[in-house]
């Protein structure tokens, strides 16, 4: 027979002990946004603080790093690229906060793909799922009013990467508050040449009226800007490179002769607030040096 006492007795255990897990999980979840309400607190303040100085319109970040940070903590092979995609997104939420309108990210070269193959293949299929979950996000997304645009030979991408890539900035194509430029299947090598390729076309096209007056024909570094991939924004102000490194790696090599260099020690997964703040004060340090450099190019 059933002891219905002992089964009372045991049930009120179970709720008493129910009650207080409760109670210390809505404790916690308290704590936990009573701590996340202060820090964002604490960073407005310290924004508005730096809005005193000129904040930089646009900061290009290459992401280097994530193979050297998995190694270094002794992780399984690809953790570094997932370790560096929660980065990524810190680090873009702390630009957007100091006033930064747009942010450019060196995903994936065209050198890239002479990498293993698994290797290649792992970060199509993290990038592919990345963005298919970025765009379950979009109510987030609009809110900020954020525009995120593909740049490089999207056509060298695996193709559920390419068209989660297109839906991604259709769906974003009518924000305008910030904007995030993701460079995939980029290099300066190669956006140069199809630069001038293209403004060649578009100058014989206007030209076959049979005008042969010189400077009709001439291609000027307007007519290369207006046809480059990063054409659609404003040359970057500061660039970005963790891990120490100074090297372009082939990146933005046009658009960066007037901006400002830094190279924090952290690998990319090890990028956060205290970096992003520091480049900002080297930055305007630097302002009238660099503006001088800007019009004197």
């Amino acid at each position: 027979m059933i002891d219905y006492i002992q089964l009372w007795v045991s049930l009120n255990n179970t709720n008493q002990i129910w009650r207080e897990e409760m109670a210390e999980e809505r404790t916690s979840g308290v704590i936990g946004r009573f701590l996340g309400s202060l820090n964002s607190r604490m960073r407005r303040f310290l924004f508005d603080f730096m809005s005193a100085g000129p904040i930089p319109q646009h900061i290009a970040f290459i992401m280097d790093g994530n193979r050297r940070f998995a190694k270094k903590w002794k992780l399984e092979e690809g953790a570094g690229h997932k370790a560096g995609f929660l980065a990524l997104m810190s680090v873009l939420k702390y630009c957007y906060e100091a006033g930064v309108k747009y942010v450019t990210v060196y995903a994936f070269s065209l050198d890239n793909f002479n990498r293993r193959p698994d290797e290649v293949q792992y970060v199509m299929d993290l990038m592919h799922e990345k963005i298919e979950g970025f765009l379950k996000e979009l109510n987030m997304v609009n809110r900020y009013g954020i525009r995120v645009l593909f740049i490089g030979d999207l056509n060298r991408l695996q193709e559920p990467v390419r068209v989660a890539a297109e839906r991604a900035m259709e769906a974003t194509s009518r924000n305008t508050n910030t904007y995030l430029l993701v460079c995939v299947a980029y290099t300066s090598s190669h956006e140069i040449p199809r630069a001038i390729y293209e403004a060649c076309q578009a100058r014989a096209s206007n030209n076959e009226g049979g005008d042969d007056d010189d400077g009709m024909r001439m291609i000027k570094v307007v007519d290369l800007e207006k046809n480059m991939y990063m054409g659609v924004v404003p040359d970057p102000d500061i660039l970005v490179r963790s891990s120490g490194e100074t090297r372009l790696s082939n990146f933005l090599l046009w658009q960066t002769g007037s901006s400002l260099l830094y190279s924090p020690k952290a690998l990319w997964p090890e990028m956060g607030l205290r970096h992003v703040i520091w480049g900002i004060f080297k930055y305007q340090r630097n302002y009238y040096y660099l503006e001088k450099n800007k019009k004197q190019a």
